[in-house]
């Protein structure tokens, strides 16, 4: 009990350790938050441009097929790249090569724009999965209704699907949660960097990495219980 305490004072208390871990926090959830707003809407314009070209497959004339198919394209390029390529690597390559100009007080932006662009990626399949669960004649209802292709998508189709994929977007969620944990190979001081810190000053690596991994697990219940409120008030609006 004895040696327990003092690894407890040793590393949070002493010369204020605790401070490394309450900035990682922080910094975590605003990688988080940020890369989540960015591959959100990544997301969903990649999956509305797949969604409308695939709907298109039926009309290939005019100039609008031929600039969907380019887009389709690219977006086609964008998701073999991003997920058969791992996180970690695409950090690196934006911090140390697409921005080796930056400064370090820009390293929380390009490591949120890193992770938003790899979500992204796996956002765009979730939404397309989606759209593609939803009723054909909702579209159809839409368009009748005087609605173009955009608008339908805005204001019927994709307000349902989101009902649908509540569940898969909450695990991308805390999987980018997960995933920020290696922004200390860029040298940004979040959660586990704070740790490495620590464990540094006190060469007793037990407490440090315990600790963090505690954190993150209560983190990943926080945020589940949180989606857990929203799916049971969407299901209640449901039945009203």
């Amino acid at each position: 009990m004895e040696w327990l305490m003092d690894q407890l004072v040793q590393t949070f208390v002493t010369d204020d350790r605790w401070r490394y871990f309450a900035r990682g926090v922080a910094t975590t959830l605003e990688v988080t938050c940020l890369a989540l707003v960015l591959g959100t809407i990544i997301g969903v314009l990649v999956a509305v441009v797949r969604s409308a070209h695939d709907s298109q497959r039926g009309n290939k004339k005019g100039l609008g097929h031929a600039v969907l198919g380019v887009l389709d394209w690219v977006c086609k390029l964008y998701l073999t790249v991003i997920r058969g390529t791992p996180s970690t690597v695409q950090l690196l390559i934006m911090w140390f090569i697409v921005f080796q100009w930056a400064r370090d007080n820009m390293m929380l932006w390009v490591a949120s724009l890193s992770f938003g662009i790899n979500s992204g990626a796996y956002v765009a399949e979730i939404v397309r999965s989606g759209i593609m669960s939803i009723d054909l004649g909702q579209t159809e209802a839409g368009r009748s209704l005087g609605l173009n292709y955009v608008q339908t998508m805005r204001y019927i189709v994709i307000p349902q699907a989101i009902k649908n994929i509540l569940p898969a977007l909450g695990n991308e969620l805390i999987t980018l949660l997960k995933e920020t944990s290696v922004c200390g190979f860029i040298g940004l001081a979040d959660l586990t960097k704070g740790a490495m810190i620590v464990q540094s000053r006190t060469y007793a690596p037990y407490m440090p990495y315990i600790s963090i991994a505690v954190i993150y697990l209560v983190l990943v219940l926080a945020l589940t219980g949180l989606l857990n409120l929203l799916e049971r008030r969407l299901r209640a609006s449901d039945r009203r």
